[in-house]
């Protein structure tokens, strides 16, 4: 599986702090499951994908990394997943691509479309899972804006944060990052500037992201 720029930003930006028990769902090849265990040094995360494949890679990403001993990645269907405990922290860059020609190839269909999770139902499931004061944090494109909304108020959920990502100095944000809550809250709002004008990587995203690349 690629590693990409929305499953980088929402590793680095999500909040970790006190996060002891933390799950990713849709790890897809491990990448933001292995970036919280490098930012925080209590949380055991479990790392889920409904894709044999992606759990397979993850599995090996994991035996590579320094984390191995509190990354778990097991194959099961959010929809469906049941934990004994509550998480402090959720995570997920879901598949989003719903109006997107199907790929012919089964494990990119479940990756990049809704064919297996939904927002509605990552939101909804996801606060029956988390601790009363965890959070869930995901990304979306910006056009989803309206539809996320509208299913946060449905499940009584707040946006604590919220951050509107830009491509390229001067054009408009193609995604966001969301960060929900069960207690009512009032939102903070960001604008994270990936490039600048010249192709150069703009400060903002370098000090958010710079630990994890080899060279930037």
């Amino acid at each position: 599986m690629k590693v990409g720029t929305d499953g980088v930003l929402l590793g680095a930006w999500c909040d970790v702090a006190s996060a002891k028990r933390v799950l990713d769902v849709g790890t897809g090849c491990g990448l933001i499951a292995l970036m919280v265990a490098q930012r925080s040094r209590d949380a055991a995360i479990k790392a889920i994908d409904i894709d044999q494949n992606a759990i397979l890679e993850a599995k090996e990403n994991i035996a590579s990394s320094p984390w191995s001993s509190r990354v778990e990645a097991i194959v099961a269907d959010f929809n469906d997943y049941a934990a004994q405990k509550p998480f402090d922290l959720i995570v997920s860059n879901p598949p989003f691509f719903t109006e997107n020609v199907m790929a012919p190839d089964r494990s990119r269909n479940l990756a990049r479309h809704s064919v297996s999770l939904t927002m509605e139902q990552l939101i909804a499931k996801s606060k029956s899972l988390l601790a009363d004061d965890g959070r869930l944090a995901f990304i979306s494109p910006v056009e989803q804006e309206l539809h996320i909304r509208t299913s946060v108020v449905k499940v009584t959920m707040s946006i604590k944060r919220l951050a509107r990502v830009v491509p390229v100095e001067g054009s408009t944000p193609k995604r966001l990052l969301w960060e929900l809550v069960k207690s009512p809250v009032e939102t903070v709002e960001e604008q994270i500037t990936i490039k600048l004008a010249d192709a150069s990587y703009s400060q903002q995203y370098i000090a958010l992201t710079q630990d994890f690349y080899l060279k930037m």
